[in-house]
């Protein structure tokens, strides 16, 4: 059984809702991106810069005392681990809250920090396949980020789901991401789609990417985003 997402906004089919509902929405969540944005920005520009300059001048104080203060080596030392510590940690949370993580750092890194995150969360496999001969703009990056975040979160609540594939090539002048598992096929709601969903096909429409969903009970399920690799003729 194949479903097609509906890339356009498609009100009057049975369970896509109005767009009055669905862009307050959207709305709301690009406003929310926008402040994750800015405090990712605050933590890796202005926090970390603080902490890793408090950790020179504790270097230089070191200096300036090592004759006469016995030991005072060893305790800036144990500082300096604890701020290099805190660094780390404040870089880790800038990563995670940012949207723009993709295209920041990379399609390929940004996803497999995703993978990584969610094997803490999650009791089965997850594994990620990307081929190092795509080539992928920052837009598309942003846009197969945001899929494959959403497709990866409905593939980890589905029952009995105990393994989930991440795959990203080129083929054909196309870039594929596709997201499959082997969890129980559940069947589009006629009354309502999931957010997840919802979101994927709005990401999917403003970049003008094709969205397949496909699944089988006892096959699982597959989403599949494409788009026109960068330089292929159109």
């Amino acid at each position: 059984m194949n479903q097609k997402l509906p890339l356009r906004d498609q009100s009057a089919v049975s369970g896509v809702p109005d767009s009055s509902l669905t862009e307050p929405l959207f709305a709301a969540l690009n406003e929310h991106e926008m402040t994750l944005a800015r405090v990712s920005r605050l933590l890796h520009d202005d926090v970390s810069q603080v902490l890793s300059a408090a950790g020179l001048q504790l270097d230089a104080l070191r200096m300036d005392f090592r004759e006469t203060a016995p030991g005072v080596d060893q305790r800036a030392a144990e500082i300096q681990d604890m701020l290099e510590q805190a660094i780390d940690h404040l870089r880790e949370i800038s990563n995670e809250l940012s949207p723009s993580i993709a295209e920041r750092a990379g399609l390929h890194f940004a996803l497999d920090q995703m993978a990584g995150k969610a094997r803490n969360a999650f009791s089965g496999a997850i594994r990620l396949h990307f081929d190092s001969a795509a080539r992928v703009t920052s837009a598309q990056a942003k846009i197969f980020y945001k899929i494959a975040e959403c497709a990866l979160e409905a593939a980890m609540g589905r029952p009995d789901c105990s393994v989930i594939d991440i795959q990203f090539k080129p083929s054909h002048g196309k870039l594929i991401l596709e997201v499959g598992d082997n969890g129980s096929f559940q069947p589009s709601s006629s009354v309502g789609k999931p957010l997840g969903t919802l979101l994927m096909e709005y990401h999917a429409a403003r970049a003008n990417f094709d969205l397949l969903s496909t699944g089988s009970p006892g096959q699982g399920n597959t989403l599949r985003a494409v788009c026109p690799a960068a330089g292929a003729d159109e």
